[in-house]
């Protein structure tokens, strides 16, 4: 069974598309992330530059709003200068001093906690009433709501309330409030303490000069006032309205918020067009690797499709080279057995003659017995046998597949010899014409025996088909500048019609071949076959020219 030629196509273009699919992939994958990497890094980028925005606007809005208290503290400050060199000698500090008679201590809840938390709270506000009640009394309690208020009118003072260092409420500019005690308010303590405590508030109803307004936002201090001998003589609680600068904060931070959003916005356009850019660029440079890819795989597949035909080829080649080997043999193991029985029957009738004419020479008794003529068949059947078995020789002879010095006219008589036991030579003759004067030449003895053979066959097998009988091959042999040509040419009966050659005859190839390992060559065309040996004329001397014979 002769072995399957490699199938290169096959295996390079089965393992190499596993290969170029999972380079394509692998590509598509890595540009697919990084296109996404891009993405997430500008969401990222946005998220960040928004919350760098929000803080800013927060941080921006805390300082306007601290300014914004800092500022009204300031003024807090100098209003309660104001009103301490207008009214604190003459009219707050009575009422401070007078308060001092009133007891605080039995409002507070530590004292009224025996009564529960809802009994304490209830007794408290009783007891609040009560200071109230007696805060009011005081003769320099009427003499302060007056002025107080004609100094705060047309202002935006909302309230002015007034502690004395116990805590209690000895003034407010909202009278209900009068009497209520504030020792545990952080903002007193850090008045009484000589510093000044402010916070902003809303408020969405509150008690003012002007009435009871809604919604409000204000400042509101805690402002210590000086005693003339020096230390904190009592507390301010000042409330000023900020409500329209506020507002007007507010709008300018809504149109930082929007011009931030309108800033996002627009880098939200302009990172989703720097995306549609990355994706367009990174599909470009994805489509020319794949196509480089798809590319390099077809002259890579085209080249392999090349080696394949040319492994095919030599396949073909070495699978025809083996099939005309064994035609070879075959018709030259046929042609040895015709020559063997051939050589049987031209080597058995001598000795059967030779063998009579003994056994007749052993009955010889007398002198007058003596046939002369029996001695000359004897030497002509012994020269018959001699003869064929020379001939034998010659074609068999050893060391004939070695390069060497060939006599070429002897070569082809002894193809010529060879074939004549073949039987199908027997309908067509060979006729030698051989050529006088013919160098030695250069040659395997074996090499050049095939491929007269080959050429004689075929020759042989094309003449066949002749129309007339008697077909005969000749051949021919001359010398010329150096080269020895031999011809030959097959007719048709014994008229001029000459036999087409077959050159497409595979035994024609195959004879091709070997005359080219032997530096010569073989032309062809349909009036015969001429074979072309190059011979220097030096190599021997020249033949006799001999007598065209025929086989």
């Amino acid at each position: 069974m002769r072995p399957r030629p490699f199938q290169l196509t096959r295996y390079f273009t089965t393992t190499s598309l596993v290969a170029f699919c999972v380079l394509g992939a692998a590509l598509v994958f890595l540009q697919r992330s990084e296109e996404r990497f891009f993405a997430r890094a500008q969401a990222d980028q946005a998220a960040f530059f928004a919350k760098v925005q929000g803080e800013l606007l927060q941080e921006h809005k805390e300082n306007a709003r601290a300014s914004l208290v800092a500022v009204h503290e300031a003024g807090h400050v100098n209003l309660t200068r104001v009103f301490a060199n207008a009214l604190w000698a003459s009219h707050l500090q009575p009422l401070v001093a007078q308060a001092q008679a009133v007891p605080i201590a039995p409002c507070r809840l530590p004292v009224l906690a025996p009564a529960g938390v809802r009994g304490a709270e209830e007794a408290q506000r009783a007891c609040v009433a009560r200071l109230r009640s007696q805060v009011n009394a005081l003769p320099a309690f009427a003499k302060v709501d007056g002025p107080v208020r004609s100094l705060m009118r047309t202002t935006n003072v909302f309230k002015i309330k007034v502690y004395d260092l116990r805590g209690l409420t000895v003034y407010s500019s909202e009278a209900v409030q009068v009497g209520e005690d504030k020792a545990d308010n952080a903002g007193w303590k850090a008045a009484v303490a000589g510093k000044v405590a402010s916070e902003l508030v809303h408020r969405n109803q509150f008690s003012a000069f002007e009435g009871v307004v809604k919604d409000r936002d204000l400042i509101q201090s805690y402002i210590p006032v000086a005693a003339p001998g020096g230390g904190v003589g009592g507390v301010f609680e000042i409330y000023s309205d900020v409500t329209p600068l506020l507002q007007q904060l507010d709008a300018a931070g809504a149109r930082s918020a929007a011009a931030a959003a309108r800033h996002r916005d627009r880098m939200r356009v302009a990172a989703q067009s720097n995306q549609e850019a990355v994706e367009s660029a990174s599909n470009q440079l994805l489509l020319t690797v794949l196509a480089l890819l798809g590319l390099t795989y077809g002259a890579l597949l085209f080249f392999v499709r090349r080696g394949q035909r040319v492994i095919d080829q030599e396949s073909r080649a070495r699978a025809q080279a083996a099939e005309r080997e064994q035609e070879w043999h075959r018709e030259k193991m046929g042609t040895i057995g015709a020559m063997a029985a051939n050589i049987s029957h031209e080597v058995g009738n001598p000795l059967a003659i030779i063998a009579g004419l003994a056994r007749e020479i052993q009955q010889w008794r007398e002198q007058r017995h003596i046939k002369p003529e029996f001695a000359r068949m004897i030497v002509e059947q012994t020269a018959r046998i001699s003869a064929l078995t020379q001939r034998i020789g010659d074609f068999a002879q050893p060391g004939r597949d070695t390069l060497q010095l060939l006599d070429v006219n002897d070569q082809v008589r002894a193809v010529s010899d060879f074939l004549g036991f073949d039987r199908r030579f027997r309908g067509t003759p060979i006729e030698l014409r051989l050529g006088g004067g013919l160098p030695a030449c250069h040659g395997v003895p074996d090499h050049l025996t095939e491929v007269l053979m080959a050429l004689l066959q075929a020759l042989e097998h094309a003449c066949d088909d002749c129309r007339t009988p008697s077909g005969r091959l000749v051949v021919e042999t001359s010398y010329l500048e150096s080269v020895v040509t031999i011809r030959i040419s097959g007719f048709c009966g014994y008229g001029r019609e000459r036999c087409e050659f077959p050159a497409a005859d595979p035994r024609v190839e195959s004879a091709r071949q070997l005359m080219e390992g032997m530096g010569g060559h073989i032309q062809a065309s349909g009036q015969g076959v001429e074979v072309h040996l190059m011979c220097a004329p030096g190599d021997a001397a020249a033949q006799p020219e001999p007598d065209a014979v025929s086989a």
